[in-house]
């Protein structure tokens, strides 16, 4: 993503429940705007709403937007009807080995994110990225 300021978790409350919802939004958000391989339509909505131009809760209005979310979704669904059994052992342990990299990612993150901030005016942070 190229975007010159991402939105902080806090900035995606409006349609999160809870501080963790929101780092994984904006976690997954930030993954979508970086795949190549999605729709472009997919890409310039994740990159919109994370650069703070485009407001989540629109953005999943937006019928171009939507339209692309349905698509993919109709295509992961084919693909996976498509699947020998072989392929679908092969395909849970790619997903075992990645989703344990993104939850030593998120914790890398919620350790960042929870830190006691020390030596800051108001005990405030400076702004991250």
């Amino acid at each position: 993503m190229t975007a010159d300021r991402e939105i902080q978790d806090e900035e995606l409350m409006g349609i999160a429940q809870d501080p963790e919802q929101a780092l994984r939004l904006r976690r997954s958000l930030r993954t979508i705007a970086d795949a190549t391989s999605l729709d472009p339509a997919l890409r310039e909505m994740a990159g919109e709403v994370l650069s703070g131009r485009v407001d989540v809760k629109d953005a999943f209005q937006d019928p171009r937007y939507t339209e692309a979310v349905y698509q993919r979704l109709h295509e992961m669904r084919r693909a996976a009807e498509d699947q020998t059994y072989a392929e679908r052992q092969q395909s849970k342990g790619r997903f075992a080995d990645w989703d344990a990299r993104q939850q030593a990612e998120l914790d890398r993150e919620r350790a960042e994110r929870d830190a006691p901030v020390h030596g800051f005016a108001g005990g405030k942070r400076p702004g991250r990225r």
